[in-house]
């Protein structure tokens, strides 16, 4: 066998293969272009907190990042180099960071167009005023599971300062009972403070206002006095009822519906000013997360019983003719299931000409159900009056009226940035910095 032939007998395959590599790498960059273009046509380019930011001097486009984040599709190659394809699906996990192994990705909170309002917080989770502490989602960090682990190592910075208080006052109060403050509160307990543990809604935080039946992502922690939690995903009412089980197994009080409204400086500490009355103590851990006070619309009739801020369970509309207020994923999910519903009539009214802020499943199962003829939108459009039968919406410039039993407002939430710096705690507008 000739040199040429033996050359060729090797090397044939070996081309073959790299071809095929070549092929294969090009269809699945159209593939990322293809995903990346349609979120920019959607205006789905702001990411919601947390995000990263590529180094393309330093990336070596060998997609560990991409691999390596839990949300699919959030990343791409290009070219060679690592790119944010979805930013709006962007939760802030930060696998992506910690995989990377040329460090070339950065955690960054808001964007040059759209700023994001976080508080100050050291790494022991205090803020700039000695003995008010932050853990969740109001700091940033929007995962269940960081959640969960935060509210337990902030208690622990908590209890590592503890010293002797005197009679009536509190070692800490903690506001907020979601995945952070059912944590540190577990905490609290398990190693005898003396503490209360306040919450304006109910338990569960922002998981309890989601839709009945929405999915919740969420990855092993650990809870005090309970132990590893497993959930990998799991609906909202299964994390629910979980979670209510593990306050009764362990005897653990929460005073509901109880809103902190001022925290004031004392001697000795703080007073915390509630809804209910007042709490003298040393510390205290805010984990409201950053849905704030719902933001309404300031139209006549909005005081009425029949409007709400939230969905709870579709089914209590059944028979009923129900306006959504919102554009966001929260209210296209609160019309679609709604309409879902046998017997319902739904109208989803929105300010903008586009669904622009929600996630593309959820613009297809609108535009499904109004296909069905289940579901009216009207873009463009304001309310302008809520009477008890009847709703008057404003939609390019004509007043249209529609029967209506219900009214559902996901106008997203105000901050508590003036809460929080009413208390002292700085509080700063990140354009895209760590």
């Amino acid at each position: 066998m000739t040199s040429g032939l033996i050359i060729a007998t090797y090397l044939t395959p070996l081309l073959l293969i790299w071809a095929g590599v070549v092929a294969w790498g090009k269809r699945r960059e159209k593939r990322v272009i293809a995903v990346k273009t349609a979120a920019i046509e959607a205006g789905l380019i702001e990411p919601s907190s947390l995000h990263p930011v590529i180094d393309p001097e330093f990336c070596i486009g060998c997609a560990a990042c991409v691999t390596a984040c839990p949300e699919g599709k959030i990343l791409g190659i290009v070219k060679g180099k690592a790119q944010l394809i979805e930013p709006s699906h962007c939760i802030g996990h930060g696998a992506c960071a910690t995989a990377c192994p040329m460090g070339a990705i950065k955690l960054v909170f808001g964007t040059a167009q759209r700023g994001i309002d976080i508080p100050f917080v050291d790494p022991n989770f205090q803020t700039n005023v000695p003995g008010i502490y932050i853990a969740g989602e109001l700091g940033g960090m929007g995962l269940i599971r960081n959640a969960i682990e935060q509210g337990r190592q902030a208690m622990a910075e908590i209890i590592k300062n503890k010293t002797p208080q005197a009679a009536g006052i509190l070692d800490v109060v903690i506001v907020g009972a979601g995945p952070a403050g059912l944590s540190s509160s577990l905490a609290a307990k398990e190693k005898d403070l003396n503490f209360v543990t306040v919450e304006q809604d109910s338990l569960g935080g922002t998981v309890s206002h989601f839709p009945r039946g929405k999915l919740v992502m969420t990855a092993p922690a650990y809870l005090p006095m309970y132990g590893k939690v497993n959930f990998r995903e799991t609906s909202k009412e299964v994390l629910l009822e979980f979670w209510n089980k593990v306050v009764a197994d362990t005897g653990l009080e929460i005073n509901f519906e109880e809103r902190v409204d001022k925290i004031e400086k004392t001697t000795d500490g703080f007073e915390v000013v509630t809804s209910k009355g007042s709490y003298l103590t040393k510390t205290v851990l805010l984990t409201i997360g950053r849905r704030g006070t719902p933001r309404k619309l300031g139209v006549v009739g909005e005081d009425s019983s029949k409007v709400v801020y939230r969905l709870i369970d579709p089914e209590q509309y059944r028979g009923q003719s129900v306006l959504v207020v919102g554009g966001g994923d929260s209210a296209l999910e609160a019309a679609t299931s709604i309409a879902e519903v046998p017997d319902t009539k739904v109208t989803i009214s929105y300010r903008s000409d586009g669904f622009s802020r929600a996630k593309l499943k959820n613009r297809d199962k609108v535009d499904t159900q109004n296909s069905a003829g289940n579901l009216d939108v009207f873009l463009s459009s304001n309310v302008l009056e809520i009477r008890k039968d009847a709703v008057d919406i404003e939609h390019i410039g004509n007043t249209v009226t529609i029967e209506n039993d219900a009214v559902i407002v996901c106008a997203g939430g105000i901050l508590p940035t003036q809460f929080l710096k009413s208390a002292g705690v700085e509080v700063e507008t990140k354009y895209g910095t760590e």
